[in-house]
């Protein structure tokens, strides 16, 4: 049973026995041990942890905390405790060498005459130095800007210019990405290469070898510490660039401190957990959420240099973990991997994360034996995270819609196609009903640390995510750019990000639906879907982009088993078969080239099809039928 519904029962309880004139004594201790009685003891020890960490975020900010005052303290209570493990070599850090070699990046930055809000690049894949880096350089106030280790060229050279970076420190493994953007860095920004590279290829991009600096730094605790407060920056995590170039979203203490507390308590991790965190450290999942229980509650994290769904489990059963992250499609990807012994004989017992597909839900915790799956919705910059705390299958989080008060997010009507807001007479947004699609948004309140939104690097980005008169006249909101829905209990589920939802045939098709639809009937492959324009045409004609590695895709199967399991107007007009379909560093489906391209087979060497309506099958699209489809001589 659903907390919500053993606190209904409870309620009901209560009100029944006051019908017969019971003593108001008696109602409670009734009701209370109704509600206990079917389980809400497990609600009261997450709501008891939830008040922990608002209380533990006053405290914090009235005594100008930091993570790294934070970390001293985790430091001080078990040194010798295995802190990070680095799956990639078996070095194990403790508390106290990641303590040292932090002491050793702020000294090392403070002779280079960096100060409290200077701005410092990381360029590197995932290991345990990165987290030392920008921890280091933190208790200094010196900020770092996280950058996503796949980016090349243009996208590098832009994240490389708004962080407003003084310094750079990238992997000898990412050594030929910076010789390709060297020139466009200028001379002012001073390079440090982590690893080894040849004297003449450090000369060459004009790097420091960092290595060598770290190891002649003091690693003592500094003379000073830094001036900065628990509402300072600690540092910049990128945005992933689905639908454009990256804004680099802003970190600061607090912001660090809650994410990964929401996390502890919600989900009920332990002190003695091992996880298992596979995810890029430029991320805040796996920087934030995983390397968080680390810094903060002196957990042991395991971090993986790239996730392989190959390697996952027997990973975990190596290290003993007992708790794994996922994000977007990892947990597809191990749904399509080989049965293997190791997949049930590991200790896992609690999955975090999200982007979990309701269609893949139960099936991972069947397949895999996992008891408890922690789903959460969050951007890094957000100020409306929630989280599912009781496992019900498909939500993303839960807000009380007999409290909403209390956390003050909502879901208001918004129109899908051109994401404007509704308001009602009085210019307010209208808030949505249960089971009515809604923009999801979050009162701001920068006094508050849970209500805070200190946006992106670029303030005309900041702008562009606040908006206005919401709950009531003059108030400003956080405007999430993410649609979902809310049942009557309060369960939010994740529908669609802004411009992933098309309107066809007078019907709203909801791309994450239809993606998990498809991605099931195909096995478990990867598939975006997509609306293109057809000229002359009302709304956005449906299209799947999908990843077919063997070559033998069956047009006349895959549309015998789509006309069985969606309806008419969410069947794709358009397929796109390649060997791969495009996703970001941190898993998720990239659809921006492939709604550039559209069905066109001029800008593709892929192979696209049309539904012909008339035939009722899928054809091939030759530069002849696509000039029908666009001259109006092929009806759709």
């Amino acid at each position: 049973m659903h907390s919500t519904a053993r606190a209904s029962l409870s309620l009901g309880s209560l009100g029944l026995l006051r019908l017969f004139s019971v003593p108001w004594s008696w109602s409670l201790a009734a009701s209370l041990g109704v509600y206990l009685g079917t389980g809400g003891w497990r609600y009261l020890y997450v709501c008891r942890g939830l008040a922990t960490t608002f209380l533990a975020l006053r405290w914090h900010v009235r005594n100008r905390s930091t993570i790294p005052s934070i970390f001293a303290q985790t430091v001080a209570m078990h040194p010798d405790k295995a802190a990070l493990v680095y799956e990639a070599t078996g070095e194990t850090w403790s508390f106290s060498q990641l303590d040292r070699l932090s002491d050793a990046v702020a000294h090392w930055a403070l002779a280079q005459g960096w100060a409290s809000g200077d701005i410092v690049a990381l360029f590197m894949e995932s290991r345990p130095l990165l987290v030392a880096l920008w921890l280091g350089l933190a208790k200094v106030g010196v900020e770092a800007a996280l950058i996503n280790f796949n980016l090349r060229r243009d996208s590098l050279t832009h994240c490389m210019g708004v962080s407003g970076a003084r310094g750079i420190v990238f992997g000898a493994e990412l050594a030929d990405a910076m010789e390709e953007v060297s020139e466009s860095l200028g001379q002012s920004m001073v390079r440090f290469c982590a690893g080894e590279l040849s004297p003449e290829r450090l000369a060459s991009l004009a790097a420091h070898p960092l290595d060598q600096l770290l190891g002649s730094a003091p690693q003592g605790p500094l003379s000073r510490t830094c001036n900065k407060g628990f509402n300072d920056r600690l540092f910049y995590i990128y945005t992933s660039g689905t639908t454009g170039l990256p804004k680099a979203a802003i970190v600061v203490h607090s912001r660090y401190y809650r994410i990964a507390a929401f996390g502890y308590y919600a989900f009920r991790i332990r002190p003695d957990d091992i996880i298992y965190d596979c995810l890029p450290l430029y991320h805040s999942a796996g920087n934030i959420m995983g390397v968080g229980q680390c810094l903060l509650y002196g957990l042991t994290v395991v971090v993986k240099k790239k996730f392989s769904a190959s390697r996952f489990w027997e990973d975990c059963i190596k290290y003993n973990c007992t708790v794994v992250q996922y994000i977007g499609e990892i947990c597809r990807y191990l749904l399509s991997q080989p049965v293997r012994p190791s997949e049930t004989q590991h200790q896992v017992r609690l999955a975090v994360g999200n982007g979990l597909r309701p269609s893949v839900w139960e099936a991972f915790m069947q397949r895999f034996r996992v008891a408890q799956i922690g789903e959460f919705y969050g951007a890094t910059e957000c100020n409306c995270s929630i989280a599912n705390m009781d496992g019900k299958v498909g939500a993303c989080g839960f807000n009380s819609r007999i409290l909403p008060g209390v956390y003050p997010i909502q879901l208001v009507q918004v129109d899908e196609e051109s994401m404007e807001l509704v308001r009602d007479r009085h210019g307010l947004c209208v808030p949505c009903r249960p089971g009515e699609p809604g923009l999801l948004v979050g009162r701001i309140n920068q006094q508050d640390p849970l209500r805070r939104f200190d946006g992106y690097a670029s303030k005309d980005a900041t702008k562009k995510k606040i908006v206005h008169d919401v709950f009531r006249k003059g108030d400003s909101a956080y405007l999430s750019g993410d649609v979902l829905v809310m049942d009557e209990l309060g369960y939010m589920f994740f529908r669609d990000r802004s411009g992933d939802t098309f309107r066809w045939r007078g019907e709203n098709v909801s791309t994450t639906e239809v993606e998990g639809t498809l991605s099931s009937l195909l096995g478990q492959t990867d598939v975006a879907v997509y609306g293109v324009s057809v000229p002359g045409v009302e709304g956005k004609a449906g299209m799947a982009a999908i990843a077919d590695r063997t070559g033998h895709f069956d047009c006349g199967t895959f549309l015998r088993e789509v006309q069985r399991a969606l309806p008419p107007y969410a069947r794709p007009v358009f397929l796109r078969i390649s060997t791969h379909v495009d996703t970001t560093g941190t898993f998720k489906i990239q659809k921006t080239r492939l709604q550039r391209e559209g069905f066109d087979p001029r800008h593709s060497t892929d192979q696209i099809y049309f539904l012909n309506p008339r035939a009722g099958r899928y054809e091939g699209v030759t530069e002849e039928l696509y000039s029908s489809i666009v001259e109006g001589r092929m009806s759709l």
